[in-house]
């Protein structure tokens, strides 16, 4: 059953390594890759996933890269879109955290990927002209369009700003009924063993967490990792720029401020060394695919005073855990979002979050441009602008893989 979507998968694998830029430029390339190169699923769907997995906690890119294999095959083909998906990068950041000790980090320079946001700029400007010309179409679509721009550009770096305008888009556009009427419904079965798998396990995790550090297990590292790991993935908006905030209190601020207060507690709770963690999280902006993979470096350093294999493990829990509640949440949820859509109040909702969605693209082009030197008289600008509208120019008129075009950008870090 599977060999018929192998091309499918191929596609996943080419998306997963060159997908840089973070959440906002990985809905571009998904434009690129799944939508206008190979027709997987139309730019509507598209968008309306994209949507959807804002709405969720977790990682918004992961969740919509696995909606579309949920389309195309159901849940075999979902889970395994997941795993070739976070496969390259947690594999990479999980190999970084064994070998962060044995090379100079003043010699990790990523100057080859300095011309990064620029394209992930043109990739939304991209992304951005596509939407608009199936979201933006009257006055009220166009209104939202605007407020939703300003909005996100404003308060870019609060997560709640992303759920709360596509809540608020969603409602004004059912201010009238007029223009979409309610057609018949016929109510579908839901299947609850996702949300119960997913409550099920975060009450597990939780109490063998608490029951761990309350009797000072003497191996309760990993018990402790899986439960923090898989609480964060449960419960974090905003993507990785938020999740990584976390994990730095959780595993290096709060254990250094429990040894001044009780070191008796903290004598066998997870300490990462403020350094190592701040390293690791520089280092996973330049990798390609999910910022979520963090967690797999977190995870090795958590353990790696444990030994080699325990230092594997580390990263194989960090991963499984920070991804495990992403996958749950969307395949219950998605279905009855699938369903809701029939209502005619969702219908409705959906004219207002598309607009909303295509604010915030414009916003996040506009955000990243602003940490871009585009206006100087110098070499490094010009080529900023030259990368910025190639990079639009290639993704709206050639069928270029965007994989080559990455690659062809960290080229020119490499000799510029």
């Amino acid at each position: 059953m599977m060999l018929r979507h192998i091309p499918f998968l191929k596609n996943v694998f080419l998306y997963s390594i060159s997908a840089f830029g973070g959440p906002q430029a990985h809905i571009a390339m998904m434009m690129k890759m799944f939508v206008q190169k190979t027709p997987y699923i139309t730019k509507q769907e598209l968008l309306e996933y994209n949507a959807f997995c804002n709405l969720l906690p977790g990682a918004s890119s992961t969740q919509t890269i696995t909606l579309v294999g949920y389309k195309r095959g159901g849940v075999p083909l979902a889970v395994v879109t997941l795993l070739i998906w976070i496969a390259p990068a947690s594999i990479l950041m999980a190999g970084f955290s064994f070998f962060l000790h044995y090379v100079d980090r003043e010699s990790l320079h990523t100057d080859i990927f300095k011309f990064i946001p620029s394209l992930a700029v043109g990739f939304l400007a991209y992304a951005a002209f596509m939407a608009f010309g199936v979201s933006v179409k009257n006055t009220i679509t166009w209104v939202i369009m605007v407020a939703c721009t300003i909005a996100t550009y404003v308060f870019f770096k609060n997560p709640w700003i992303f759920p709360l305008l596509i809540v608020l888009a969603g409602f004004a556009t059912n201010l009238s009924e007029k223009r979409i009427p309610q057609p018949p419904v016929k109510r579908k079965k839901i299947k609850w063993w996702n949300i119960w798998v997913f409550a099920f396990i975060f009450l597990v995790a939780g109490v063998s967490s608490e029951l761990a550090r309350t009797n000072n297990w003497n191996d309760r590292k990993p018990v402790n990792l899986f439960e923090n790991m898989y609480r964060m993935g449960s419960l974090v908006f905003g993507g990785g720029q938020v999740l990584m905030p976390m994990m730095y209190e959780q595993f290096s601020v709060r254990p250094v401020n429990l040894k001044k207060t009780s070191p008796e507690s903290a004598s066998n709770m997870i300490n990462i060394q403020k350094q190592d963690m701040v390293t690791g999280m520089g280092i996973v902006r330049a990798m390609p695919g999910p910022v979520f993979s963090i967690a797999a470096f977190s995870g090795g350093m958590a353990l790696r005073e444990e030994g080699k294999h325990m230092q594997l493990l580390g990263c194989l829990i960090g991963t499984v855990a920070i991804f495990l509640p992403s996958a749950l949440l969307v395949l219950f949820f998605f279905p009855i979002w699938h369903n809701l859509k029939k209502y005619a109040v969702v219908y409705r909702s959906l004219e207002g979050i598309n607009a909303a969605v295509v604010g915030i693209m414009i916003a996040s082009t506009l955000y990243i441009m602003k940490d871009i030197s585009l206006a100087g008289a110098t070499a490094t600008s010009l080529i900023n602008i030259l990368v910025i509208l190639i990079t639009f120019l290639l993704l709206r008129f050639t069928k270029i893989p965007s994989p080559l075009i990455v690659a062809t950008c960290i080229l020119v870090g490499y000799f510029f």
